[in-house]
């Protein structure tokens, strides 16, 4: 299937004040002058995702994203020259995750199609217009690279230890199809609710899975022949199992199930999470199916780990031991805990001031490689590098140094070998590997990067920080091009998220990779740029992460961003007349604050995708007890939403005086389009100027490429014309 053209028009300026934006002016943003590089030159970087090994040998295998164009590719020892598995051809749209190898390290298991990183991951979305509706679909493809093969649709496949089955999940329920595609897929079995997160045991006889009944949920088993045993069922909320190497036992993840009197939006109320061990052996085939007992609890005060990004990560390592991430000093860190039973205690496996983020085992489960924002460099805050622990003990070796970035580590069969993504402030991300004790890294797939890739002519960010009106120190990082004007216009950056963190380097996040690339660009173009990590960023600890009053419950964090345009106009080089802001998602909603309250400092910005009415929904249950004082009484309702109401960039509107482009995916499944909508028409009665740049049919964060480069540009334009002219 051919792209259907892009529509080209010319801006058309309406007399309301309104600005719609299309191709021409977005490409005329694109090309170079005083010697910059092009958004396409900047954007082409062949983003690698997905990496795993294979149980067998020291075969890796990934993704690579070029120019919208999504394939599997594969190396090998010993020269692990990439090639490629899959031969997907257009800039479509449709995602490739979920990646896995079978156990006979033959076939490679994957979905493409869906939003994954959406609130309807199995809805499918369209953003190139295809005539005929995607499907999100479950492929397995030969590594000897034979054509791929449809097993169904569906989602969050798992192979059998078989190598022959790949259970997955469709319409709220668990399938099975043969790996090979030579049968349509079955429904496993029939269970109340929705049956998700399947998980075979390892001699693959039975299927653990999640059985969500909305207010709690259980960890049920199914054997062929046998009826559904349902482990320790409770009011609870039960998630996670993880099978032991031996099959006899299954750990999961226990919380709260909905309830309990009604409490305040204001409050920041963590819930309690305990660990649970079960013995499977013990079932006895009846409802309540194997007894479970308590592992481990969340501690007083409650340790805040499954609001991180990368959630408890359980899993069970050698000698009857099982791994988890956890904040219990303060950090996110690793832990184990050894034939985890009453009175057992865990093991801070990594102690420091710093983050451990992935984690991976080695093959005979008695080691983790992990990264982590830590090294001899101050500023390796802000990077991440590979190290090794055993699981028994608190002696961490180090893999990677340098400059660089490292991320999303896997060991590969052999042992021998561990195969990670990496990159720094100049080169995008590529594969690579390094062996196991440590050494020399060698880059896999370099000849992927395009030749006209602006590598030299890339600004090498420094790490800064500043502090907000309240005292808190906030963090950043500064792109200060050598040339230009003597004090230059400059543009704070905000990133999206609240628990993310922007690095000096091309990032891990192919999203967040592009805007890295947005900020080079516009460093490109004369303008400095400073990108805020404000108080819910992760990598400076739990207090600075889960800091009071952020959010609809105060907006505390925009004070950093505050800070930040401050700090900028401080600065010698920059003019201080001359800044603006950007950022999408939860940096949208925090660029559009900096608009509403403080025009004086943000003289122009740019809104991707941005939240801008907070205030929630009130169901007539939640105010009939309100009403009767039942947890929340009505004062207390109405004074949250006040202060949800002041959090929200409507509530600044009568402040608002600098122009904005306002960007946004109109199937966006994440924030809704109405918000642009809304808050666009709030701006336009104001008589704010406003510019516009809809994308019909894509996400929140863009699933096409070429809409990545249409929307940069014409932000970069955008700021040229708006910050570009010195200020008389």
């Amino acid at each position: 299937m051919k792209h259907r053209p892009d529509v080209v028009a010319l801006a058309l300026v309406l007399a309301s004040g309104a600005v719609s934006w299309r191709g021409e002016q977005a490409v005329a943003a694109q090309q170079p002058a005083h010697g910059a590089f092009t958004v396409d030159q900047i954007l082409s970087l062949p983003t690698p995702d997905n990496l795993i090994a294979s149980p067998i040998g020291s075969t890796i295998a990934w993704t690579f994203n070029e120019r919208g164009v999504r394939n599997i590719y594969l190396a090998d020892a010993p020269d692990f020259k990439p090639r490629v598995l899959t031969l997907y051809a257009e800039d479509d749209g449709q995602e490739l995750t979920n990646l896995s190898f079978s156990s006979d390290g033959k076939t490679i298991v994957y979905v493409r199609g869906g939003d994954h990183g959406s609130n309807r991951p199995a809805d499918a979305p369209n953003p190139s217009g295809s005539p005929v509706q995607p499907k999100v679909q479950v492929w397995s493809v030969a590594v000897t690279g034979a054509a791929p093969k449809l097993l169904g649709e569906g989602d969050d496949p798992i192979v059998a230890p078989d190598a022959k089955r790949v259970a997955f999940v469709r319409d709220r329920r668990i399938w099975i199809a043969p790996i090979d595609g030579s049968k349509p897929p079955e429904a496993a079995f029939f269970a109340r609710g929705t049956s998700e997160a399947p998980s075979w045991s390892p001699d693959g006889r039975t299927l653990a899975f999640v059985s969500n009944r909305g207010d709690h949920s259980f960890i049920g088993l199914f054997t062929p022949g046998q009826p559904i045993r349902y482990i320790a069922p409770s009011t609870s909320r039960d998630s996670a199992p993880a099978w032991s190497p031996d099959g006899r036992t299954i750990a999961f993840l226990r919380q709260p199930g909905a309830g309990g009197a009604p409490r305040s939006p204001l409050a920041q109320v963590p819930q309690p999470w305990a660990i649970m061990v079960a013995d499977v052996q013990s079932a006895d085939g009846e409802t309540n199916g194997a007894h479970a007992s308590t592992a481990l609890t969340s501690g007083d005060p409650v340790d805040r780990i499954l609001q991180n990004p990368g959630g408890i990560g359980l899993r069970w390592a050698a000698d009857d031991t099982l791994l988890f991430m956890s904040y219990r000093d303060g950090w996110p860190h690793l832990y184990s805990l050894q034939h985890p039973g009453a009175g057992a205690r865990p093991l801070l496996l990594t102690p420091g001031s710093f983050m451990v983020e992935q984690a991976t085992l080695t093959p005979d489960r008695r080691f983790i490689v992990y990264n982590a924002n830590t090294g001899a460099d101050r500023s390796d805050v802000a990077r991440r590098h590979l190290f090794k622990v055993p699981v028994n003990a608190a002696t961490s070796t180090l893999l990677t140094t340098g400059t660089g970035i490292e991320w999303s580590p896997v060991v590969t069969g052999t042992g021998q070998s561990v195969a990670f993504l990496t990159s720094d402030a100049q080169r995008p991300p590529l594969p690579a590997i390094v062996p196991t004790t440590g050494g020399e890294r060698r880059l896999i797939g370099a000849n992927h990067l395009s030749p006209d890739f602006p590598t030299r002519q890339l600004v090498v960010p420094e790490q800064v920080s500043f502090r907000a009106s309240d005292g808190v120190e906030a963090h950043g990082q500064l792109f200060a091009p050598a040339d230009g004007e003597s004090r230059k216009p400059a543009v704070v950056y905000v990133h999206g998220g609240g628990p993310r963190q922007m690095l000096l380097g091309w990032h891990y996040r192919w999203e967040y990779a592009n805007d890295y690339g947005a900020n080079q660009y516009l460093a490109s173009r004369g303008f400095i740029v400073l990108s805020v990590d404000y108080r819910l960023s992760v990598g400076y600890g739990q207090a600075f992460q889960f800091a009071e009053h952020t959010g609809a419950r105060g907006a505390s964090e925009y004070l950093d961003v505050l800070a930040a345009g401050r700090y900028l106009q401080k600065r010698g080089d920059v003019d201080p007349r001359r800044i603006g802001v950007w950022g999408a998602s939860y940096g949208g909603y925090l660029a559009a604050l900096g608009l509403g309250r403080n025009s004086d400092v943000f003289a122009a910005g740019a809104d991707f995708h941005g939240v801008h009415d907070r205030l929630p929904a009130i169901n007539p249950t939640q105010l009939a007890h309100a009403l009767v004082g039942d947890g929340i009484t009505e004062a207390d309702l109405k004074q949250s939403l006040k202060v949800e109401f002041e959090s929200s960039p409507i509530s600044a509107v009568a402040t608002w005086k600098s122009p904005v482009l306002l960007v946004h995916g109109d199937d966006d499944r994440t924030v809704d389009f109405r918000q642009t909508i809304d808050l666009e028409r709030r701006l336009l009665d104001k008589g704010v100027k406003v510019e516009q740049l809809v994308l019909p049919d894509d996400v929140h964060d863009s699933l096409l490429w070429r809409n990545w480069r249409t929307a940069i540009g014409a932000m970069a334009e955008f700021f040229e014309r708006t910050l570009q002219r010195p200020q008389r």
